[in-house]
């Protein structure tokens, strides 16, 4: 039962890397930008959803409501002000301005917060569910649930929308949907705001929970010391084996 307690936690985790990922790699796909601010936006809407309980009494579902817009028009302004200047020049250059932007973000965090340990823990306690020895706090349900109705309203975005139609059109050829009339600056300043509001959004659910499948199960195996090893190691075959993703098909360039 030990096992299947790990797995439980780390399903529920794994939806959260499944929100993270969804706006990381909708920004990598659309723009050819490895936006290494990503990981800062996701802890900068932890401390969001931490200051806004402690100091307002907002609860974290609630903060949701603010992280997404917030979140969006950060990073709209990010991209339109900033990376807009350079997003046509090499890899290169555009990954030593998202870390540049990293680092400042990460300065400042460290201004506001410090560098104490922060948690998250709400009063009083949502109670947890529980199914023989298998025990799950609500609060990790509700987030797990949240985590992937933000992933799918951000598929039903791209599918569905007008703005989700020219992201794509975008994403295949840039010249021709610029041909088509569409404003590919906007679209690029859009993509981005949609990643950064999925990590901000990403962030306040984490702010709640921890660990995922293999690090739960590596933990258990081989000790806490391995876990994040065993994770990166698996991300690193699926590169190399599987790039188009479980579920996914193979594209074009």
């Amino acid at each position: 039962m030990l096992l299947l307690q790990v797995v439980l936690n780390g399903v529920v985790l794994g939806c959260l890397y499944a929100c993270i990922a969804a706006g990381f790699s909708l920004v990598w796909g659309v723009l050819n930008v490895i936006n290494l601010t990503h990981g800062s936006l996701i802890v900068l809407g932890s401390y969001l959803a931490w200051a806004s309980y402690n100091g307002l009494g907002i609860s974290p579902w609630t903060s949701l409501l603010v992280a997404a817009p917030l979140f969006f028009g950060l990073g709209y302004l990010i991209q339109r002000g900033v990376l807009n200047r350079v997003v046509a020049a090499p890899v290169l250059v555009t990954l030593t301005m998202t870390f540049g932007l990293d680092l400042m973000l990460n300065n400042a965090m460290l201004h506001f917060f410090k560098g104490d340990y922060r948690r998250l823990v709400l009063e009083p306690s949502l109670g947890s569910l529980s199914l023989d020895s298998l025990v799950v706090p609500v609060d990790r349900l509700l987030a797990m649930a949240f985590a992937l109705l933000l992933t799918l309203l951000l598929y039903l975005i791209l599918r569905r929308s007008n703005v989700g139609r020219a992201i794509v059109a975008v994403r295949m050829d840039r010249d021709a949907a610029r041909l088509m009339g569409v404003d590919v600056p906007s679209i690029y300043a859009i993509a981005f705001g949609f990643g950064a509001a999925m990590a901000g959004c990403a962030g306040v659910l984490l702010a709640m929970i921890f660990l995922g499948i293999v690090e739960s199960l590596g933990s258990l195996a081989f000790g806490p010391e391995h876990s994040v090893t065993l994770s990166f190691g698996l991300l690193i075959l699926f590169l190399m084996f599987r790039p188009q993703g479980l579920l996914g098909k193979r594209g074009f360039e």
